[in-house]
């Protein structure tokens, strides 16, 4: 089973890999229920979704009926407006389901005008938490992407006390000396106020060189067993984090089983000579932060 720490101060116990459910997005809902089993199998107790994740929060709203005590349920809004985010949060209630949230996130909250709006006397963070004084759901975080995102959600923390942030972490992001700092800074100062810090983009490979026929993800993800464990060793291998499942569930199943019997991680010259070997390179850059 996945080792499960204290997810912040919000007094849940959440396995270190929590459930991108990102993945459900374009499933039928009888792929989904074997998803499902594949958690419970390992022992996954938390499930982060999103109002723009295509159909997942109606694929999880089954899971709801009978599982709802077995998960810490999060989900995301991308509106910035007062109105806008009430009405996200009310229709994903009733998509997932559910008459209470465990988490609400203002998602990829990193552009300036963005945020002036959502941190307004209107914008989407009065609407949240008002929703968590009327009992709507209990936890307010803050997503993002990009080079910029560790040094917003500083600002962020700065102007209001979230639970969680969500962020990308991985070997080649780190290899950016500014993202390095802006992060290392923003970890220290979430782990000794008790923060959440969720990572993404373990498993990225690089961007797509070209579009693919078929692809299951925006980027391109490493699809070897070898690389996929060094990748979630490393990743999980800095203490305090969690590390979020790809949008790509055909690797699901062995990122799980990497994070049940989880070995120490990999050397940085280890890390080097494979992302050499594979071409693997930061999905953000200053000037390319965008989501293809």
């Amino acid at each position: 089973m996945i080792e499960r720490i204290a997810f912040g101060k919000t007094g849940h116990q959440s396995t270190r890999t929590l459930f991108g459910a990102a993945a459900l997005g374009g499933m039928r809902q009888e792929k989904a229920d074997q998803v499902l089993e594949l958690l419970l199998r390992y022992g996954v107790n938390h499930l982060d979704t999103a109002a723009s994740y295509g159909d997942s929060e109606l694929r999880i709203a089954p899971w709801m009926k009978t599982r709802r005590d077995d998960f810490f349920l999060a989900t995301k809004t991308g509106e910035r407006t007062y109105d806008g985010a009430k009405a996200s949060l009310h229709r994903s209630l009733e998509r997932l389901g559910v008459e209470r949230l465990d988490l609400i996130q203002l998602h990829n909250l990193t552009d300036e005008e963005g945020w002036q709006t959502a941190f307004s006397s209107d914008g989407a963070l009065k609407a949240l938490v008002e929703a968590r004084d009327e009992g709507l759901v209990r936890f307010l975080g803050v997503t993002g992407h990009g080079t910029r995102v560790a040094a917003m959600h500083t600002r962020s923390l700065e102007r209001f006390p979230f639970d969680s942030i969500l962020l990308p972490y991985n070997f080649t992001m780190m290899q950016q000396t500014a993202y390095a700092a802006d992060f290392e800074a923003l970890l220290e100062r979430c782990l000794s106020s008790g923060v959440a810090v969720q990572t993404i983009k373990s498993i990225a490979r690089r961007r797509w060189p070209e579009t693919p026929a078929r692809r299951f993800s925006w980027y391109e993800t490493l699809t070897e067993k070898e690389p996929i464990e060094r990748a979630v060793r490393w990743a999980l291998g800095r203490p305090g984090i969690f590390l979020n499942t790809s949008s790509d569930a055909r690797f699901l199943e062995t990122t799980l089983e990497t994070a049940a019997s989880l070995g120490p991680p990999p050397s940085e010259d280890e890390m080097r000579t494979e992302t050499a070997r594979l071409g693997i390179e930061p999905l953000f850059v200053p000037g390319h932060d965008g989501v293809a």
